[in-house]
């Protein structure tokens, strides 16, 4: 190699895996080979990496030996520690020798992350029913929430990044409230007596410093939707966890009116403004609150007509207040900017929502939702996010997309759809160019795991009563000897299985909601007879190797439910279209949870074990040849003895080696 060449992707990659202690996978290779090419040429990629490919390295070593700033987005913090504390100060030591720079990175996320020193140290402004204006006066030392306050203002003295996630054990959310700010109630560095020891502002500095930004899905929706930038400029996005993203960013795209919201909002402006202008906003606010108790949960597909005078009076109303906050100044109130600031942020969500749903949009779908504990919400949601993901994700620089879940039933177009791209090889004006690339796994999935699927069960109904399920699911959590996770489609039936297996069977059975997640899975990993039992938010990012995880069960195919109203509406305008709505909503989110939930199973090379699903649809329907070509390719079976005869034999292998 001459002084001048660079050196190549290969070169640095085996580098950087050798620094690390790993062994270099060909996945890897042609993964860090894709996305050198994609980055080099402003092309886009989608890359699905199975596990145990080290797709961190695949992209990270490209990404910096190219020396564009570039953006990395996660769904979940587990994987932005990760990447932050050990990928890349790995990484970065390892490509120094022959990069010959020392490319710098950061953390980014949004303001109400970080500890907000105005807060903490002005005590919040609070709304005359909820006190006193000092959080820790009003709440007493020795309750949870003042021990939290006490507790985060000795954090504060020693923190050096104010960001929630390095504090360790948490707090609650409601302690986390009093100290820290969202963006809209920040009153902005210049004017704040803090700003400059700001932490939001130090890491945007930081951000805006660094080589490779490391943020999450959600900030990353936010620079997109709202237009004010919030991300540094870069040319390369990375989008890791990509299978969540559509989700992400509905969630931040998706708007909501609760009576305690408004009212809140009524009684932070009502000491700012005029007697008839709060008189106004309380009138408006009492009709909804009268019009919610009312609220039967399901989809509007009309606004009736007592809905919307109701929403007009309270955006017109909330209009007035926001002009008349903004030409008032009242120094007998104490903190002024932050009173204002946050008087406002509350007046401006309730018009925004308010007009949104006046206005009616057709990409739009408005519904009532009902809560236990929360009471009744008024939410509206984008239709689809994917023309918004085409607009402003994929014009000005290079994105890859990287999971390990990209290919549905067989091929990339499907999730490329979500993400508002053509099919795969469409040219044309204002259509993105992407490539997919399956670089596959290091695990030889039908070696190491079974899929049986109980064909001899009764389907599954909307309600009722499963006992031949549970019978079932006993069988085999028994014949694996514990060692079981279990995958719910719902919090009910989660509880229901605990409930009759720990009446059965003489082994612990951890619950989702009992304890933390981190305490969860370290229980579980830490005993091999203890099974775990959860919901779908606990098929993502469980990864416990070894034997304390040989049988994944899934109660049922978890299509969402029938009266979802996003997701109903979804299928309804794909059918409109003339698409298979079923397949493109419905089965396509059922692939999605499928493929990770049986991801659980094989985390490294040695695993063995079954993926059981008690819904025999996934043998007998139409669609089950989609979901199954979506998952892992294990062996597959329907016959229930040889797979409490295989489970026997993986329990007994295990205890031979003392586990």
């Amino acid at each position: 190699m001459t002084a001048t060449s660079s050196p190549s992707v290969t070169d640095l990659l085996h580098a950087a895996v050798s620094a690390v202690g790993g062994a270099e996978r060909p996945g890897q290779v042609t993964m860090a080979e894709a996305v050198a090419a994609a980055i080099d040429d402003g092309s886009h990629l989608l890359v699905q990496a199975g596990t145990g490919t080290g797709k961190s390295l695949g992209y990270l070593v490209p990404a910096l030996a190219h020396g564009e700033r570039v953006v990395v987005a996660t769904a979940t913090l587990a994987l932005q520690r990760q990447l932050v504390e050990r990928d890349l100060p790995r990484t970065v030591d390892a490509l120094h020798p022959q990069l010959r720079r020392r490319p710098q990175f950061a953390m980014l996320k949004g303001r109400s992350n970080y500890l907000c020193l105005h807060r903490l140290h002005e005590g919040v402004p609070q709304d005359e029913e909820e006190g006193l204006f000092d959080p820790l006066e009003s709440a007493a030392p020795s309750s949870k929430l003042g021990k939290d306050l006490l507790r985060l203002r000795d954090w504060a003295d020693e923190t050096e990044t104010g960001d929630r996630d390095d504090l360790t054990p948490g707090v609650s959310d409601r302690a986390w409230a009093q100290v820290s700010v969202t963006s809209r109630e920040c009153v902005g560095a210049s004017k704040c007596a803090y700003g400059a020891e700001c932490f939001a502002e130090a890491a945007r500095e930081r951000a805006k410093l660094a080589d490779v930004v490391v943020t999450n899905h959600a900030l990353l929706a936010i620079d997109a939707i709202e237009g004010a930038p919030v991300l540094p400029g870069h040319e390369v996005l990375i989008v890791d966890e990509a299978h969540e993203l559509v989700s992400r960013v509905t969630g931040v795209a998706t708007g909501e009116l609760t009576p305690g919201q408004v009212n809140r909002a009524v009684r932070r402006a009502a000491k700012l403004v005029d007697e008839k202008a709060a008189d106004a906003l309380q009138t408006a606010s009492e009709s909804f609150e009268r019009l919610m108790e009312l609220a039967l949960p399901g989809r509007l597909e009309e606004i009736p007509e007592d809905l919307a005078h109701c929403l007009m009076a309270l955006r017109d109303a909330a209009r007035t207040v926001i002009t008349a906050i903004g030409n008032t100044r009242d120094k007998s109130v104490q903190d002024e900017d932050a009173v204002r600031k946050q008087a406002l942020a509350s007046v401006e969500n309730v018009h925004a929502v308010a007009e949104r749903i006046v206005e009616g949009s057709e990409y739009d779908v408005v519904w009532y939702e009902r809560h236990d504990r929360f009471g009744a919400s008024l939410r509206v949601a984008p239709l689809s996010v994917s023309g918004l993901l085409r607009e402003k994700l994929f014009s000005e620089r290079s994105v890859v997309l990287t999971s390990a879940t990209l290919k549905l039933g067989g091929d990339f177009n499907g999730v490329g759809a979500s993400l508002g791209l053509a099919p795969e090889g469409v040219e044309g004006e204002d259509v993105p160019s992407w490539k997919g690339v399956d670089v596959g796994s290091p695990f030889d999935y039908p070696k190491q795991g079974i899929l049986y699927v109980a064909r001899h069960l009764a389907q599954p109904g909307r309600e009722g009563n499963r006992t031949d399920m549970l019978d079932e699911l006993a069988e085999l959590v028994e014949a694996a000897g514990g060692r079981t996770l279990g995958l719910f489609s719902s919090m009910r039936a989660a509880q229901a299985a605990a409930e009759a297996l720990r009446g059965r069977l003489d082994m612990p059975i951890l619950l989702q909601g009992e304890d933390t997640l981190g305490e969860l899975i370290k229980n579980f990993a830490g005993d091999t007879r203890t099974c775990l039992f959860g919901t779908l938010s606990l098929w993502q990012g469980v990864d416990v190797p070894g034997p304390s995880c040989q049988l994944v069960v899934m109660d049922r195919v978890p299509f969402p439910r029938p009266d979802d109203p996003l997701m109903s509406a979804r299928q309804r305008a794909v059918e409109d279209a003339g698409g298979n709505g079923f397949m493109a909503v419905a089965a396509t989110h059922a692939a999605l949870l499928m493929a990770q939930g049986a991801g659980r199973l094989v985390r490294a090379s040695g695993d063995r074990g079954v993926v059981a699903v008690l819904d025999p649809r996934l043998a007998t329907a139409r669609y089950g040849s989609f979901l199954r070509a979506s998952m892992p390719d294990f062996w597959y079976t329907t016959d229930r003895n040889q797979v409490r005869r295989s489970l026997s034999a993986i329990d007994a292998a295990a205890k031979a080696e003392g586990k």
